[in-house]
């Protein structure tokens, strides 16, 4: 019979075992092993049962356990030691309480979804694990972080297989109270809701949920509530689903419902107020407008409100290609803005510019979350050096007249929280080495460039841990293969060979990330005989575990995952290569620290970052990746291998997988497979092991997600935060009304003459040549712009590349012709080719940089042609 209503029946905890309710709702244990360590005691075949998640084990332990614990004062103990140690880490001083400045009081951090735990599935991919490894590195440093995003009602989706190997999606029903999660509440007792008003005079309600991440709350929005309409009820039913206006909606609940959480939140709890706002990637675009909207209601008309919104905002793109961005319809934008819907306060085409793809190229008619992210964020960056580079191409028609160097995006390059995805057993072999403290502080602070200690662990101690690693790695594939093909419809009898697949002595490979086509899952398959060599080779064989969910809607990705599942279902070779279904945190933790090679690889330069080679790296896996993302930033000989690419103009796609393949095929054939076997003189793999210790050694402190949050505050949190306060009311209105001005008379600014005292087109390294140029300010005065020399090396088309930049002075009122003369020094400092020109930028003291309005005057070309070029 099936139940007419659910509900949820917690424990009675008793008097002394209740620190165990508040140990279990903060989610901090699903990093610190003596916490879960403690709720594994507690009874360890529920804790198995429960899927290791402390509030689902404290909803089915026995009452008789319970009463026997309350009577263990072993147990107690233990306890209250841990529930000290959390005492002290949420209100102690940590890293970011140590640092001198005026830094922001809070940040509020934006996401679509968040990975904190398999115990709460809010995420899909990389995206969302980034940003709970972002929140968790924020607590363990002491950052003032308020996390804001949905609660999907089921998640992103489940993943099994049907018999022939076809990807099938489940999406179970998530109750929250059987989540690690709170109901934020008014003080009458009654759910704290936000509101958003739809077309029709309609409205979506939202509940927040809040879920204790350390130190750092995050709060969750819920349309699933009674006083919604069914169709609104639904907005937050599961993530990336449903199409544009389900999708729009999500993001205008994330957005702008998202502030609203945050307000009611600081005015319940008493937490500071934000003064940085940080949007990772374009969903949560529409923050911008909520915080306009609420300046507009103290006073201040829109220019000036956007200015000052600006200032505290700080974006981060995670897309390299333009096809990976929320794009709406601009007619279904503006029926859910203006009037009779949300934000009537703010007239519609003002909303509709913010997003408008206004640039060579751009579709007029969609409205860009990542173009309106730009334009409403002073500051913005990518997630490694090399994503920031295509970052900056792809947007450069936002910024028309200057080079994609300059456009004002920089880059922050991603890291992953090693207390959650070390192993513990690495961890212990650190500790051994120099303590649990200062493990502790090395993997989640960081600060280190070197991990020298690794240099003295035995090579022996490496070796064991790493066949310990594999391993397990080994039996978890096992029972995870064996539930897949019952799953798939096989009886027992078809299944006695999983008991030999894959061999704990074997050279593991691990490829598991989401499955869109420019991540290449079956480029493995291109030549098949010759990877069935490499998986059967007799001395020298390999094995390769394999896993990865296609998008619900990408029927191109699933015929991947099937192409991939049976090659792994032919007998000859199943027990030396797998597809585990059903990705996701639990699994991962399991499968970094078995592999001995990651490989990836993406169609370069479309790989953002790529965190998951990280986690691998900090357990001494080594990895194997085409120069993309991170890899392309930090590749050494030492670290693993690159896989050369073949991305050449002239060079079709499947020529190019083609030889990628053979690439990646010679690399393990004739430099992985043999350095993996062959054995020194004690009877180790010397040369392995010098690269795993490498590795931690080396790249360890780099890939900390401590390394990346201390960046955030330090190059990005931190300026937002005094920009911010530098914006006042009157600040605001002087900074929007100088912009107006300034686009108004830009046309009147041109760059009329240009000379040097140089003689010749040839000078001496080292010398200094005096530069002269006139320039038409039109209605502008010299307090309003910045005349540069902008000079470098040029290449064989007179392109200044790496370019110096050096501000010229007035000399001097202007002349007749209304012309103002600039003059400064120009130093010879480079040999070879060498090229000079001059610009005149807009200046003020609240821009963050010249290059921010977009506008520039540079000499004509006929000016050029005259002035010429110096050592040529």
């Amino acid at each position: 019979m099936k139940a007419i209503r659910r509900l949820t029946v917690r424990p009675v905890l008793p008097d002394p075992l209740r620190p165990l309710s508040d140990l279990a709702r903060n989610l901090r244990w699903s990093w610190h092993p003596e916490t879960r360590d403690l709720f594994q005691s507690v009874d360890p075949e529920c804790w198995t049962a429960s899927g290791r998640d402390p509030v689902r084990l404290l909803g089915t332990v026995p009452p008789a356990r319970l009463a026997e614990l309350a009577e263990d004062r072993r147990f107690l103990r233990r306890l209250t030691a841990v529930a000290d140690d959390l005492d002290h880490y949420m209100s102690g001083d940590r890293w970011y309480q140590a640092q001198s400045g005026r830094l922001p009081a809070a940040v509020a951090y934006f996401s679509p979804e968040f990975g904190i735990t398999a115990a709460l599935p809010q995420y899909s991919g990389g995206l969302g694990i980034l940003a709970g490894d972002h929140l968790k590195a924020a607590s363990d440093l002491g950052v003032p972080l308020v996390g804001v995003g949905l609660l999907y009602r089921h998640g992103y989706f489940r993943q099994s297989l049907s018999r022939d190997g076809w990807q099938q999606e489940h999406y179970p029903v998530l109750d929250p109270h059987e989540l690690p999660l709170a109901p934020l509440k008014e003080p009458d007792g009654t759910p704290a809701h936000v509101a958003l008003a739809l077309p029709g005079g309609r409205e979506l309600r939202a509940r927040v949920w809040l879920a204790q991440v350390g130190r750092v709350p995050l709060l969750l929005l819920d349309s699933d509530v009674e006083e919604n309409d069914p169709g609104e009820r639904g907005v937050t039913d599961r993530l990336y689903g449903g199409g544009s206006e389900h999708r729009l909606l999500q993001e205008m609940l994330l957005g702008i419902g998202g502030v609203r959480a945050v307000r009611t939140y600081c005015r319940l709890t008493g937490h500071a107020a934000p003064e940085v706002f940080h949007t990772n990637e374009g969903h949560a675009g529409f923050l911008g407008l909520e915080r306009i909207a609420e300046l507009c209601d103290e006073g201040l008309e829109f220019g000036a409100a956007l200015e000052a919104v600006r200032a505290g905002t700080v974006f981060t793109t995670h897309t390299p290609v333009p096809a990976g961005i929320d794009r709406f319809d601009r007619e279904l934008v503006a029926r859910h803005f203006g009037p009779d819907s949300e934000l009537p306060r703010i007239d519609v085409e003002r909303v509709l510019r913010l997003g408008m793809e206004t640039y060579p190229g751009g579709e007029p008619n969609l409205f860009n979350m990542a173009v309106m992210g730009l334009r409403l964020a002073q500051r913005a960056n990518g997630v490694s050096l090399l994503h920031g580079g295509v970052s900056r191409g792809m947007f450069a028609g936002l910024w028309p007249g200057f080079d994609a160097e300059e456009v004002p995006i920089t880059s922050v390059t991603n890291g992953v929280h090693a207390p959650t995805w070390v192993a513990p057993e690495v961890f212990r072999l650190g500790a051994r080495q120099i303590g649990v403290q200062r493990a502790e502080d090395a993997l989640a602070v960081g600060g280190s460039d070197r991990w020298d200690s690794v240099a003295d662990i035995p090579d022996q101690d490496i070796w064991e841990l790493r066949r310990t690693l594999r391993a397990q790695l080994v039996e978890e594939v096992r029972e995870r293969l064996r539930a897949s093909w019952r799953q798939r419809g096989a009886g027992t009898a078809e299944l006695g060979w999983i008991d030999d697949a894959l061999d704990p002595d074997v050279l593991t490979i691990g490829f598991a990330r989401r499955v869109p086509s420019y991540k290449r899952l079956t480029l493995m398959l291109r030549d098949r005989d010759r990877l069935m060599e490499l998986l059967l080779h007799p001395e020298r064989p390999i094995q390769i575990v394999v896993a990865g969910k296609a998008h619900p809607a990408d029927d191109g990705g699933k015929r991947l995952v099937q192409e991939l599942v049976r090659f792994a279902d032919d007998p000859r070779v199943r027990h030396r290569i797998v597809f585990l279904p059903d990705y996701g945190m639990a699994m991962a933790q399991k499968l970094y620290p078995g592999c001995d090679i990651w490989l990836n690889n993406p169609l370069r330069p479309l790989e953002a970052c790529g965190t998951s080679g990280m986690k691998a790296a900090l357990n001494g896996c080594l990895n194997l990746s085409v120069l993309d993302g991170w890899w392309d930033e930090w590749y050494q000989p030492d670290f693993g291998w690159a896989i050369p690419t073949a991305d050449g103009a002239g060079t079709d796609p499947d020529r190019r997988d083609a030889i990628e393949a053979n690439a990646l095929y010679d690399l393990l054939e004739q430099r992985i497979t043999p350095r993996f076997y062959e054995r020194g003189a004690s009877g180790l793999p010397d040369r392995w092991l010098e690269m795993v210790r490498r590795t931690l050694s080396l790249l360890g402190p780099k890939v900390l997600a401590g390394r990346m949050v201390r960046e955030y505050v330090e190059r990005l949190y931190a300026p937002a935060a005094e920009a911010h306060r530098a914006m006042d009311p009157d600040s605001a209105r002087g900074l929007a009304e100088w912009k107006a001005r300034v686009r108004v008379a830009w046309p009147g600014v041109s760059v009329d003459h240009v000379e040097t005292s140089a003689a010749t087109a040839a000078a001496e390294l080292g010398a200094t040549l005096a530069l002269r140029v006139r320039v038409r300010l039109g209605d502008l005065a010299p307090e309003d712009v910045e005349v540069q020399a902008v000079s470098g090396r040029v290449d064989s088309e007179d392109r200044i590349t790496d370019p110096a930049k050096v501000p010229l002075k007035p000399v001097g009122g202007p002349d007749l012709e209304g012309r103002w003369v600039y003059e400064g020094p120009l130093a010879l400092d480079r040999t070879g080719p060498f090229g000079y020109t001059v610009r005149v930028l807009p200046a003020h003291r609240l821009l963050a940089s010249g290059v921010e309005t977009g506008l520039v005057a540079v000499p004509s070309g006929d000016l050029v042609e005259a002035a010429g070029l110096l050592m040529r």
